[in-house]
């Protein structure tokens, strides 16, 4: 079973990134310094050149020019001590600036907080970003597993509950396109977890809700739904977890799944709230 977060940054395919590469409004060099920065995997501080050159396929040198560039922008700061390289405040300021600014988190706080209380769970809310699933809000309630997730904590988009509710919600043909592109970037991975991904995703795809059970995680048990917020263009997660210990598989079909999807119809509904 795999470990959490252990996935890097997915890079773009090959026909997405031809397509970006013909249009004139589209500035290479600053693609590739944000690729330096996606680099980073959430429990790790420091990142050396060999590190930023296996994970984007970038030439050693250009490595090094955008690196020092990021430095000088206040993005990364160079411990030359170690010759390696951390996230500065920049980064911190753009992502808290993107969370104050996101009505749907503002909106989702109060009622994530709520449900957590009365069901004594941990709730999350995410979207996809490339291959994997971000957490843009965490609420914890259950002191059984500290895995140290949090704003910002990306998970598999083919094993974890959040993303398995994500590629439910798709159509058949962008479902099947996602697969191939996860596929090509984690090949190995996609081997040993098609067949268990793609029967959960159709279960989901029928219930209206994932499960995960311990599938992300072995010590976790977790549902999700997806859902549109208000306004929104772009198709969001909300997930509730637990130690698998602490709550049988038939809770969180029997009640907790009914629970969250109720709690997602609110956020999507403006009449609902």
């Amino acid at each position: 079973m795999p470990t959490p977060n252990t996935t890097a940054a997915a890079p773009a395919d090959a026909p997405e990134r031809a397509a970006r590469d013909s249009d004139p409004n589209f500035v290479t060099a600053l693609a590739r310094g944000l690729e330096l920065l996606r680099c980073f995997r959430t429990g790790e501080a420091m990142l050396g050149n060999q590190d930023f050159v296996r994970r984007t396929g970038f030439p050693k040198a250009t490595v090094s020019r955008l690196a020092g560039t990021l430095v000088q922008l206040g993005y990364l700061r160079y411990d030359e001590s170690l010759g390696k390289y951390a996230l500065d405040a920049g980064v911190l300021a753009l992502g808290f600036a993107y969370l104050s600014a996101s009505d749907v988190v503002t909106l989702a706080r109060p009622h994530m907080l709520a449900f957590a209380q009365a069901y004594g769970v941990s709730v999350s809310l995410g979207k996809r970003e490339r291959m994997e699933v971000i957490y843009l809000e965490s609420i914890r309630n259950d002191a059984g597993v500290m895995l140290g997730l949090g704003v910002g904590s990306r998970l598999s988009l083919v094993s974890s509950s959040m993303g398995r509710a994500y590629l439910a919600a798709l159509p058949t043909a962008r479902r099947e396109r996602m697969y191939a592109e996860f596929a090509q970037a984690y090949p190995e991975q996609w081997k040993a977890q098609e067949e268990a991904a793609r029967a959960a995703v159709a279960e989901a795809a029928e219930r209206g809700y994932a499960g995960s059970f311990r599938d992300w995680h072995p010590a976790i048990h977790a549902c999700a739904v997806a859902f549109r917020p208000v306004g929104e263009k772009e198709v969001h997660m909300l997930s509730c977890s637990t130690s698998y210990g602490t709550l049988e598989e038939s809770v969180f079909h029997d009640k907790l799944a009914p629970a969250l999807r109720a709690l997602a119809a609110r956020l999507s509904d403006p009449g609902a709230r």
